[in-house]
């Protein structure tokens, strides 16, 4: 056999990126950016999103979130209604500062087959869509407050070698949500 196939690394994963919700605005707050929550209506908008994922039939086996508060409470509301068997943890991989080379070098660290939801912020995840898309850390890839993209990485995780599968807002994934429980009220 040739030895180019013999160490071919063939590592599928699905990466979902997330941002967090909306949460109360920096001059509303009197205490550390870090620890800034979630509004009200951003944590029930972000359980809305999380119903939508769960009508998509998205079944993430690795659950990773930025050390700030807001990101931290968006991972705790998915991680309840889409993936409750999944253990979530801090990576500091996706802190504001970050780079996509960053979370790349992360993401290689991984499983085989691992469907990776990675909740975090901007302007960190648009730059990471357009890394892993393009291969360029560009701004064509802006997410909306509890928006989702899904890329698909057919091996390790590498610049320009993903697969946009979709890139969601929050309106679309809560109209998800609700079209499933529709069907199932019928």
């Amino acid at each position: 056999m040739l030895a180019y196939l013999q160490t071919k690394e063939v590592r599928p994963m699905d990466c979902l990126l997330m941002r967090h919700g909306l949460a109360v605005e920096t001059a509303e707050w009197s205490d550390l950016d870090d620890t800034r929550p979630l509004t009200d209506q951003g944590r029930k908008k972000v359980r809305q999103v999380a119903k939508g994922l769960a009508a998509m039939g998205l079944a993430p086996t690795h659950l990773f979130t930025s050390p700030l508060a807001r990101a931290r409470e968006t991972a705790t509301i998915v991680n309840a209604i889409l993936c409750p068997s999944v253990t979530m943890a801090l990576c500091n991989a996706l802190e504001p500062g970050s780079t996509p080379q960053i979370l790349t070098t992360f993401l290689r660290t991984l499983p085989d087959r691992s469907v990776v939801l990675c909740v975090g912020h901007e302007p960190l995840l648009g730059a990471m869509g357009g890394y892993l898309l393009s291969g360029q850390m560009s701004r064509n890839y802006p997410m909306k407050k509890a928006g989702v993209g899904l890329i698909h990485l057919p091996g390790p995780a590498r610049a320009g070698e993903g697969r946009l599968h979709w890139w969601c807002t929050p309106t679309q994934l809560r109209a998800l949500g609700q079209a499933k429980k529709d069907k199932d009220n019928d």
